[in-house]
């Protein structure tokens, strides 16, 4: 029997196969299409210290091979997951992953400080692509010095399992790799959405509200693949993979490229039982090419 299991710093995962945040709700939403004991990992819906209320309607867009959104990190708070959603999931048979955002990097570390007392949250998933308000809306993740700045300010408050999301609306992913790495990252999970649009040529008008939102789906993964290429051979933490996997296939390629683990998204939305499948899929892969361990696949592309 092929081994799945795999590790991120110093926390287990059974499997490489986490859910991406923003596309599996709290995860109980799921619960009716599979055993969520049977995944890595769930990245719960992104957390912000205070309640936000989101972007204006229409805010998701469908694309060719994808979609855009710009819901805007819509969510109650820190409060209120600590307070009513973590007593309904604190005890699910997986990793719980937090995706913590901010606007500032007070509200950073102020969150991931809240949700470090929350004894059956392992890990926390940093989304540096957040608006930095007092930097004029610019991300945290576009800049090595505002990315360092808010890696740096976490990792003194919260002391366990820290992924830094990237954002891939960069020049150089690597340097901000590299850059979180050194603030004492214990992962990178890459990549987010590509900044896009879409315009109603009828009206003569954008479709989104906000006029530009997130490009996600199958249409991103070449993007995804290359950067998380040349991001495995930047950085020395592991990489947590993620654009456009809908299959088994996809998956076993991220690893390939250099991913310890991969996060499903989008394809959630299209088939909710996508997650077990993949993971079956990697198993079958691994016994029909006689391998031991996912561990062995990591980085083993042959250039």
């Amino acid at each position: 029997m092929a081994d799945l299991s795999i590790n991120i710093g110093k926390l287990s995962f059974r499997n490489p196969v986490l859910t991406a945040s923003g596309t599996f709700g709290y995860g109980l939403e799921y619960a009716d299409f599979i055993d969520l004991s049977g995944l890595g990992g769930i990245v719960v819906k992104g957390t912000t210290l205070h309640p936000r209320e989101g972007n204006d309607y229409p805010r998701m867009a469908e694309t060719p091979s994808g979609m855009l959104n710009a819901v805007g990190l819509q969510n109650k708070g820190a409060d209120w997951f600590t307070n009513v959603i973590y007593p309904t999931i604190k005890d699910l048979d997986t990793n719980i992953i937090v995706n913590v955002s901010g606007s500032t990097v007070e509200d950073y570390v102020t969150c991931a400080e809240q949700m470090d007392t929350l004894a059956k949250i392992p890990a926390i998933e940093l989304n540096i692509s957040c608006p930095n308000v007092k930097q004029g809306g610019m991300a945290f993740g576009t800049s090595c010095k505002s990315a360092a700045e808010v890696v740096k300010a976490v990792r003194k408050v919260y002391h366990k399992t820290l992924i830094v999301k990237l954002s891939p609306n960069v020049t150089d992913i690597t340097e901000i790799a590299r850059t979180v790495e050194a603030e004492g990252a214990d992962a990178v999970s890459l990549i987010n959405t590509l900044l896009g649009m879409a315009i109603d040529a009828e009206k003569r008008k954008p479709v989104l509200s906000t006029v530009t939102g997130g490009l996600s789906g199958p249409c991103i993964k070449p993007v995804a693949l290359r950067m998380v290429y040349q991001t495995s051979k930047a950085i020395k933490i592991p990489i947590i993979g993620m654009g456009g996997i809908r299959n088994w296939k996809d998956a076993i390629e991220f690893i390939l490229a250099g991913a310890t683990a991969i996060q499903i998204g989008t394809y959630n939305f299209i088939d909710p039982r996508v997650s077990i499948k993949v993971i079956e899929g990697i198993h079958a892969y691994l016994e029909r090419h006689g391998l031991q361990s996912v561990r062995e696949l990591v980085g083993g592309l042959m250039v």
